[in-house]
């Protein structure tokens, strides 16, 4: 985590995200593929924590569009003992101040073949109002992540800026969406090696293409962080991230799930 005197929490501050170039080690990212496929296979039960982000798409695919699978760790507590949740902790910690704890995690996969972008949004656009907006999804990717399979894009500086307006995507399903272009001004791919991540602010800009692979997954695991006084007063609000139920407050549209 040494990468943060290097600059790191600067070009956060800066451009609303920042790359990991080797959070997790080629034997960790076995180590917890092997657990994600369990959850895909359904062999790890997660119930209404698993939903379709994609669900809204016109694609008819004869699965998930777009598998999402909320509180990853609650429902196989095992993974908290495993090092990315420290080090995910110590990073949050870095970019956004010591006081920051984990707000939820997630799983999204992308399959091959299923095709379906995750539209442009802000995670605040998810969120309730709060008096201390400052937050970090590190986007954790454990497979090759590349324009074809639906590497993330961002649009450097949007953090800085309002919250957009959001609607439900698509014919309404799970997912939200606002304006935004890959040709939008500031808008970069960031492809990623397998246990490499990138972090990003709750008002940064961002979207992902579909997996249009015939041989290859694009499976992120995503920790989400904020600062304690704030996760209480979420919860306070009644928002846990689906941790309780899979009914999830939003801030401009009567979505239930959680972007990338």
């Amino acid at each position: 985590m040494d990468q943060a005197t290097d600059g790191l929490t600067e070009r956060f501050r800066q451009d609303g995200y920042v790359v990991i170039d080797n959070l997790l080690s080629s034997a960790e990212v076995g180590l917890y593929r092997s657990i994600y496929d369990r959850f895909l296979s359904g062999e790890i039960e997660a119930g209404d924590k698993r939903t379709d982000l994609g669900a809204g798409s016109d694609r008819q695919s004869t699965g998930e569009n777009i598998t999402q699978i909320m509180w990853p760790s609650a429902l196989y507590p095992e993974l908290t003992e495993l090092p990315l949740h420290d080090r995910a902790l110590r990073l949050a910690r870095q970019l956004i101040g010591d006081d920051a704890e984990l707000d939820f995690d997630m799983l999204i996969d992308k399959a091959p073949g299923s095709a379906t972008p995750t539209p442009w949004h802000q995670d605040a656009g998810y969120w309730i109002d709060l008096p201390d907006d400052r937050a970090a999804s590190i986007w954790v990717s454990l497979d090759t992540a590349t324009l074809d399979s639906g590497c993330m894009w961002y649009v450097a500086g949007s953090h800085l800026g309002p919250v957009r307006r959001h609607w439900p995507a698509g014919k309404g399903g799970g997912a939200i969406e606002c304006e935004g272009s890959e040709d939008e001004p500031g808008a970069v791919a960031v492809p990623l090696v397998p246990g490499a991540a990138a972090a990003h602010a709750g008002r940064t800009l961002h979207y992902s293409r579909g997996n249009s692979t015939t041989d290859r997954h694009r499976r992120a695991y995503i920790l989400n962080y904020r600062p304690a006084a704030m996760i209480a007063l979420e919860r306070e609000q009644g928002m846990d991230h689906g941790q309780t139920s899979n009914v999830r407050l939003v801030r401009n549209s009567g979505a239930t799930d959680e972007g990338e």
